[in-house]
């Protein structure tokens, strides 16, 4: 892994970026596929590489060995970064929205060379936004958090922002959690049961880094609202794109990427049996496999991004 920073486009921001690269595509002076530090930038590869946009409450070190795996599986470069309010990255700035999120990912992409896009969650709203004004040649998401036609709107919690700006943090992730419905049948417990459960995670490094991150949250949910969407602002859209949505994901992800997909030709979509919302970062390499076959063509897409709502 190699470890580097960007330079943002706005008040000398940056973002920690870590780089994963099959053995074979390493270089002598750029050090190995399992450890070292680039200076100024990562080795430089023959091959366009792979972006890969994390989710919210969480930094990037969760989704390392998915993007290890997807590096092997594809032969290509695929780099993760810690976007704002994270770890060795700039905070989120005055003003933040969308905008500051696909800029940050235009300035990855030149950065690394790379071409393509895989995002989860909230990072998949980021790259269906940055997908309507920056060339992408491939994107795949997973549970792309996009409102349409106001549909996440009755998930948007008031308590949670005042929680969070009270410092009840424990309060504001039960809030999180149920307006969400991201973690599973747990999503569905009474609020004190749930600040229970922050109590006790909080004692893990997991838990207690989601709780740093709730303000992050905060803003980032503001700005999923107040980018929310009609399926007519997507009919343009030329990057092909594979909208997964986990089997055991709470189905308004699914209805989304069916929605955009009976609409979009650009757009396809397939449900992956099995998978809860936080996919990418559990172990196996299921997943890993569906998007690599995506990204590298082999999977009998192209085709199918003719037939207008095609659903598997």
């Amino acid at each position: 892994m190699e470890t580097w920073t960007v330079e943002t486009d706005d008040d000398d921001g940056r973002l920690e970026v870590h780089s994963f690269r099959p053995p074979a595509l390493t270089t002598a002076d750029g050090g190995t596929a399992d450890g070292g530090t680039a200076q100024g930038g990562p080795p430089p590869s023959a091959v366009p590489g792979v972006v890969v946009i994390h989710g919210t409450l969480v930094t990037d070190a969760l989704y390392r060995p998915f993007a290890r795996k997807l590096s092997i599986l594809l032969s290509r470069p695929v780099h993760c970064y810690n976007r704002r309010g994270r770890a060795g990255s700039a905070a989120q700035p005055e003003g933040y929205s969308a905008a500051t999120e696909v800029g940050d990912l235009a300035a990855v992409m030149r950065a690394t060379g790379a071409e393509d896009v895989v995002a989860h969650s909230y990072g998949g709203f980021v790259a269906l936004q940055a997908a309507r004004s920056m060339p992408i040649r491939r994107l795949v998401t997973y549970d792309a958090a996009l409102s349409l036609s106001g549909n996440l709107h009755h998930r948007w919690r008031p308590e949670l922002e005042q929680a969070v700006s009270d410092g009840q943090l424990n309060h504001a992730w039960a809030h999180l959690v149920q307006g969400l419905a991201t973690a599973g049948p747990v999503s569905y417990l009474p609020l004190g049961a749930l600040r229970m459960l922050s109590i006790m995670s909080a004692r893990t490094n997991v838990g207690a880094e989601m709780r740093e991150l709730l303000p992050t949250a905060v803003k980032e949910m503001r700005a999923v609202l107040d980018a929310d969407a009609e399926i007519s602002d997507f009919v343009d859209l030329s990057t092909p794109t594979l909208m997964l949505s986990g089997g055991w994901s709470p189905g308004y992800f699914a209805e989304t990427g069916r929605q955009l997909a009976a609409a979009v030709p650009a757009i396809d979509f397939a449900v992956v049996p099995g998978q809860l919302h936080e996919g990418p970062i559990r172990p196996g390499k299921r997943l890993a496999v569906r998007m690599a076959r995506f990204l590298n063509g082999t999977d009998g897409s192209l085709p199918s991004l003719s037939r207008r709502g095609r659903r598997r």
